[in-house]
């Protein structure tokens, strides 16, 4: 009668960690594109083994099977930009990132966007988030000027040299302005969709920005992030989703900073903090 052999407390806890490693990735890669290709490559070789060892064709079956040995190339290969999102997706988290600045220039967007619509003016905005877009600014002219909405309206008016560009927000400053975006080459995409709208899901497939895109045939506005594209915003909605993403930045930022303020075991550091200690010690007696 055979034994059954359980496993240990280490085997156990291998199995739990292989399990949930496996799952993640299956859940991370569920909705994107190139889980198909790797779903499609993986049954067509399966099959094949399959084939070749009923049908005793061994030496088709073992090339096949030293195939399998590269499995994971394929899928570094296959899933390269995905593996690179997900990475810098790691890197956005807080405890990495630098503190970002207040976004007080929102309203000034919404005012510029509304103005470029309304007179269906086209127009591309980037407001660039953790993720630099310095290869991008470098491809048009560089500025340093305040957020405006009387000059953002300005640079995109027609027949202006920049207005076929793209305008790079970084920092609550007009970075660049002409700048070219990589475009998207997503095949399932509509044909309708004009050049500002690809290169702004372009964009947002390579970095984590906001883009704004104003349709110069039907004034409509849409917002492009993670390379996904949602239309017709209205002047509320829009103010609503730029306020809420770019304030909840804010605030996560400012609280790392009050977090590593408070972690600061410089000599001046523990000075300011002991300076602070005895105040509220004094205001508390």
């Amino acid at each position: 009668m055979n034994q059954i052999i359980w496993p240990g407390l280490g085997g156990a806890a291998e199995i739990l960690v292989l399990s949930c490693g496996f799952y993640f990735l299956l859940l991370f890669f569920r909705e994107t594109r190139s889980i198909k290709v790797f779903l499609g490559f993986l049954i067509v070789l399966l099959v094949l083994i399959v084939v070749t060892r009923v049908f005793h064709i061994y030496a088709l079956n073992w090339l096949l099977r030293q195939l399998s040995v590269y499995l994971a190339m394929a899928l570094l290969i296959i899933f390269q930009p995905e593996i690179r999102r997900a990475l810098a997706e790691i890197g956005r988290q807080p405890f990495l990132s630098v503190p970002v600045e207040s976004h007080d220039y929102v309203d000034s967007v919404v005012e510029a966007v509304m103005l470029l619509a309304e007179r269906r003016l086209g127009a591309l905005i980037a407001i660039e988030r953790a993720d630099s877009t310095r290869a991008m600014q470098d491809t048009g002219v560089k500025l340093d000027a305040k957020v405006n909405a009387d000059l953002l309206a300005t640079i995109f008016f027609p027949h202006t040299p920049l207005h076929d560009g793209g305008v790079i927000i970084s920092g609550n400053r007009i970075v660049a302005a002409g700048c070219l975006f990589p475009l998207c080459q997503q095949p399932e995409l509509s044909r309708g969709l004009g050049t500002r709208h690809r290169a702004a899901m372009g964009l947002t497939e390579e970095t984590d920005a906001i883009a704004i895109v104003v349709s110069e045939e039907t004034g409509t506005v849409s917002i492009s992030t993670r390379g996904r594209l949602s239309r017709d915003f209205d002047e509320d909605r829009l103010r609503r989703f730029l306020s809420s993403v770019l304030t909840k930045e804010a605030v996560v930022a400012s609280r790392w900073s009050r977090a590593r303020n408070e972690l600061d075991l410089r000599p001046a550091g523990i000075a300011k903090t002991e300076t602070r200690t005895r105040e509220e010690g004094s205001h508390g007696g």
